[in-house]
């Protein structure tokens, strides 16, 4: 496979490194988390095939996969680092809502400490992520990876917005319960369920750049973010 990076293609929520995306295949690709590393130039790299399919279904797979990256050790260099925590967060999502969607309440949230901070894949939505003829699953990319709060990548993959895009339709409520219960670090459960609000206002901003840029399809996504809010208590 020969990936080549389009200069636009950089969004103010997840980013276009290639350099990083080079570093992440080095090393989680002999330990079969990413494809490994052939080749890289100048705005492209190139990696091995990964045969199978794109994930539909059994979430707790998914949860499974995301905590052993979760629990692996992180590259010395070349990954950036996320400011964890409510405080840093809600400042995010006002400065990210505040150029699409200024008249959208940032949501309060109780206080949450940022975390230990670990390997993050970044941008862990359902057509990054390959189920494998053998059953297993990878990451693929890799292209916006980083150090911080793995709770960062419950909240793509749980994203209602981006499982609409990916997948054709959001989690079920059992899919979602059943994917949280299997993974297997309860503080991170619990500091993702207590910054939804948060993720998803983050996400609505994100999904509302992409539609000023005509993106298809991410107006609507938005809004399942947007309905998100309003059903978590704040």
């Amino acid at each position: 496979m020969v990936k080549a990076y389009a200069p636009d293609a950089e969004s103010p929520l997840f980013p276009n490194d290639p350099d990083a995306e080079a570093r992440a295949l080095m090393h989680f690709g002999p330990v079969g988390l990413a494809p490994c590393l052939s080749a890289r130039g100048d705005g492209w790299v190139a990696y091995d095939h990964i045969p199978g399919q794109c994930w539909q279904s059994v979430p707790e797979d998914v949860a499974r996969l995301l905590a052993r990256l979760h629990q692996s050790k992180a590259p010395a260099e070349g990954f950036r680092h996320l400011a964890g925590g409510s405080v840093a967060l809600h400042a995010q999502v006002a400065r990210l809502a505040g150029i699409v969607c200024p008249d959208v309440p940032v949501p309060k949230v109780a206080f949450v400490a940022p975390a230990m901070a670990c390997p993050l894949h970044g941008d862990a939505v359902p057509g990054n992520i390959i189920r494998k003829p053998d059953g297993g699953l990878c990451l693929i990319d890799w292209q916006c990876p980083a150090i911080g709060d793995p709770a960062e990548d419950l909240a793509v993959f749980l994203s209602p917005a981006m499982q609409r895009i990916y997948r054709g339709a959001p989690l079920s409520v059992a899919e979602v319960d059943a994917f949280l219960k299997a993974y297997p670090d309860l503080a991170t459960v619990e500091r993702y369920l207590a910054l939804k609000p948060l993720f998803h206002l983050r996400m609505a901003a994100h999904c509302l750049w992409r539609a000023a840029r005509g993106a298809q399809g991410y107006a609507e996504a938005a809004w399942l973010e947007l309905s998100q809010i309003e059903a978590v208590p704040h």
